[in-house]
């Protein structure tokens, strides 16, 4: 396959995303961040890798534009790192968000790929968790199978896999053109 090909096939691929992405799943994550909204809560933007950098972008589109007080734990490093030196990766987020008094109020988007497991992203899992526990409300933007987001979340939208090599490009371009949709929408309806 030469460039132009790759190319070409890299586009035909999010063309064929566009169609097959859920609106209903979007549609509800909406209808969450907009009671958020209106009733004063707080949104909580977790990711890990490629993730963690959507998430900090997107903490200033919620705040700036959408008008949500929003927060990302990735974005305090000194904190994520010493909670991951004194306590374990496995609960940075479930720890972060307790400080942060989660409540029924909030809401927590997740951005991985995965969505998490029994082994994988169990920062993510954990903190599903703690959001279920409190009743907040839970969006998460995944791919694959959608792991435990899948069955965790309030909504879960899943980005479908195309070709197994672009699972990741995919799934975190497609996090950057939710959240960017959300955002403005809440604005704009």
């Amino acid at each position: 396959m030469n460039v132009s090909e790759y190319i070409s096939n890299y586009l035909e691929e999010t063309v064929q995303i566009a169609q097959k992405v859920s609106r209903d799943e979007i549609e509800k994550a909406l209808e969450i961040l907009r009671h958020v909204k209106k009733e004063g809560g707080r949104l909580f933007i977790l990711g890990v890798g490629g993730s963690a950098a959507n998430a900090s972008h997107a903490v200033n589109d919620f705040r700036k534009i959408g008008g949500i007080e929003t927060y990302a734990p990735t974005d305090n490093v000194a904190e994520l790192t010493a909670r991951t030196n004194d306590e374990g990766w496995e609960t940075t987020f479930s720890e972060w968000l307790k400080t942060s008094k989660l409540c029924k109020k909030d809401c927590l988007i997740i951005f991985s790929v995965g969505g998490g497991s029994k082994t994988a992203s169990l920062n993510i899992v954990n903190a599903f968790k703690l959001a279920n526990e409190r009743g907040a409300g839970t969006v998460s933007i995944v791919s694959r199978d959608g792991g435990y987001a899948a069955q965790a979340s309030d909504v879960c939208i899943r980005i479908p896999v195309l070709d197994h090599t672009r699972i990741t490009p995919h799934a975190e371009g497609w996090q950057g053109i939710l959240w960017h949709l959300m955002v403005n929408a809440i604005n704009e309806i």
